[in-house]
Order: structure tokens, then C-alpha cells, then sequence
């Protein structure tokens, strides 16, 4: 990418959108497109046509999507797929029509088998079952790196997916239901130690392990691949740095400041029993994570504390 081509950053205000679009400034980016749902909804067919049709960006980061953790993905798992397929359909096929010169996807580890081979391959997609309580997510990000695939192989375009690992970070989503298993856990041990509660219950054994990638250092990974990768396909972007959700717990607590008892119920669902990456492509490439675990959590709590606790 050239400092002044034209980048659009689909879902700027997420999590994994935003601190893309942070990135970019950080390296000289400045023609930067985004657009908030109210201005844009991708789901629209019409309006992405005219979107594309007006601004023709140079070049694309998708990181727009429906996102939830294991309570939203089994409740609403019909809203799930519906509109992660109209995202992808709508703007990977309008990208494509309207010249831009390369596009990034952004993936989901949980498109992976449930009990794949650790660490996890790209070729380990589809070779197994998948994990059923996010199953309708996970097709349709899968779906999404199949067309830019096909799109590829097709039409000679230059779209490629990014596989990230379990992502945390400043702006990720606290909501009570619909987070992930870092800002879920978060949000629960610091209004426990608001409340002066003396026991926080965490969610199935604590045995099951993940790796977790810090979502600056996940934007760097797309930014780095954006300019770097040219095959096509799928690649891994972790950390390599794994955690158990038992280790994860007491690690939390420590930085929240909770001093009570941690509990976990066995009643509840563990997810994957293990899911880390192989991240040999991203490495051979010349790119490793900087944020240790520990570093990342306490950036993520400052970011919490100022602006939804």
C-alpha cells in the first residue's frame, strides 16, 4: 500500500476494525474510509453497490461482522449467519466490480475442527467437525474465505483471508451476554469487586487452553500481511501465547484487583478443549506479537475503566 492510496476499514468501530484503523494512522495512512452502520449498512445490497461505486477504494480491510460469545452464538444463531453472509457476499463481490486492488477478510479461529491438530494449520480447515455452539458463525466465515477463494481463482482477484486467534483488547464488547470469553470474565471480576462479592463463578473447568492475541498486535499482523502477502488463501495471525482459562482467571482477578474466592462450574459448557495456532507463515514473513498476556490485560482494563465500567 501506498501512504496515499485509498483504504477502507469495514467496521472501524469494533474491536478488530478500530485498532486496524489506529494502525494505519500510526504508520502514515491517512486516506482512510469508514463508514458507521447508520451510514452504511452492509447488509444492503444497493447501498454497498453505491458506496464502492462513489469512493472506489484502493484497498479493503473486512472486519465488519456479527460477533458474539457462546450464550449470543447459541441464541441468535439464525441472526448469526443471515448477516455475516450479506456482509461478505455485499462487499467482497462489490470490491471485486469496482477495482480494488486487494482485499483482506477477517476470519475466526472457531471455523477450525473442534479437535484439530495442535497447533492448528490453515490446511486443517474442513477436515473435521466443528465446534456446535458457534456453528452457524462458523460457516459463515468460512464461507466468506471460500469466495475470496473463488473470487480469485475466478476473476483474478487479489482477496485473501486472516485467521486471527482468541482477540481481546481496548474496545472490545462487555456485554453481559454477548462477549467473549476475555471481556465476559473482565467485566464479571471488576463488578465483583465493586459489589464486594467474595467468589466470582467462571464458566466450565478452566481446563481448556487459549491462545490470545492482542488486538493491536492483530492489526499490526494484517497491516504487516496487507503489504507483505501475496499467495492467496488463508493465514494464521496469533500470538503463540497460550493461557488456560483456570490461569487466565487468577491472572484477571490479579489485574482487576479482585481478592476473592474463583469457583468454576463444571455444569457449564468448556467450548474447544484447545485452540492455538500454527503461526509459521505470519513468522517466516518477519512478523512476531509484542503484548504479553499480562500487558494486554491491564491496557485492556485501563480502556474499560475509562470508558464503559
Amino acid at each position: 500500500m501506498e501512504i496515499s492510496d485509498k483504504i477502507y476499514v469495514a467496521g472501524h468501530r469494533g474491536m478488530v476494525g478500530s485498532a486496524i484503523e489506529r494502525g494505519l494512522r500510526a504508520q502514515g495512512y491517512g486516506n482512510i474510509v469508514t463508514r458507521t452502520h447508520a451510514e452504511l449498512s452492509l447488509d444492503d445490497p444497493a447501498a454497498v453497490e453505491a458506496f464502492f461505486a462513489e469512493q472506489k477504494p484502493d484497498y479493503v480491510f473486512l472486519a465488519a461482522a456479527k460477533v458474539g460469545g457462546i450464550v449470543a452464538n447459541a441464541t441468535y444463531g439464525g441472526d448469526f449467519i443471515r448477516e455475516n453472509l450479506k456482509i461478505q457476499v455485499n462487499t467482497i463481490d462489490a470490491a471485486r466490480r469496482h477495482g480494488v486492488k486487494k482485499l483482506q477478510f477477517l476470519g475466526s479461529s472457531c471455523i477450525y475442527p473442534k479437535f484439530a491438530e495442535q497447533p492448528i494449520r490453515e490446511d486443517s480447515l474442513l477436515t473435521g467437525s466443528l465446534e456446535p455452539t458457534n456453528l452457524p458463525y462458523a460457516v459463515a466465515k468460512i464461507a466468506g474465505k471460500v469466495m475470496c477463494d473463488a473470487y480469485r481463482s475466478q476473476f483474478g482477484f487479489d482477496a485473501f483471508t486472516v485467521m486471527p486467534s482468541n482477540v481481546y483488547g481496548v474496545g472490545d464488547n462487555f456485554h453481559p451476554e454477548h462477549s467473549h470469553v476475555v471481556a465476559g470474565m473482565m467485566r464479571r471480576f471488576h463488578e465483583a469487586k465493586i459489589n464486594g462479592d467474595g467468589e466470582v463463578v467462571v464458566w466450565g473447568t478452566g481446563k481448556p487452553m487459549r491462545e490470545l492475541v492482542f488486538a493491536d498486535d492483530l492489526a499490526d499482523a494484517c497491516i504487516f500481511l496487507m503489504n507483505r502477502y501475496e499467495d492467496g488463501g488463508m493465514v494464521n495471525a496469533g500470538s503463540s501465547m497460550e493461557i488456560s482459562i483456570a490461569d487466565l482467571a487468577g491472572l484477571m482477578a490479579e489485574v482487576v484487583g479482585f481478592d476473592g474466592k474463583v469457583a468454576f462450574d463444571a455444569d457449564r459448557p468448556d467450548g474447544t478443549p484447545r485452540k492455538i495456532m500454527d503461526n509459521a507463515i505470519l513468522k517466516r514473513l518477519g512478523w512476531t506479537a509484542k503484548t504479553s498476556i499480562p500487558d494486554g490485560l491491564r491496557a485492556m482494563y485501563g480502556w474499560y475503566l475509562e470508558n464503559a465500567a
